[in-house]
């Protein structure tokens, strides 16, 4: 099982890309799931935010690399 880890190939922060490879779905999938999700009100750019502060990088955790 994959940790929810910040991969160091990523695009800005890598939050989509750590979620789409700890869910098995592509970072593409999970990027055009969030804009989707910017059309619709509540707080994704705070879970956004929050994540990319939570998500520990890959480097420094060894749990997700594959």
């Amino acid at each position: 099982m994959n940790g929810l880890v910040r991969p160091r190939n990523r695009m800005i922060a890598g939050v989509c890309a750590g979620l789409g490879r700890r869910f098995n779905m592509s970072a593409g999938t999970v990027r055009l799931l969030f804009v989707l999700s910017c059309l619709l009100p509540g707080p994704q750019f705070v879970v956004y935010i929050v994540l990319w502060v939570m998500m520990p990088n890959e480097d420094r955790h060894p749990v997700g690399r594959r």
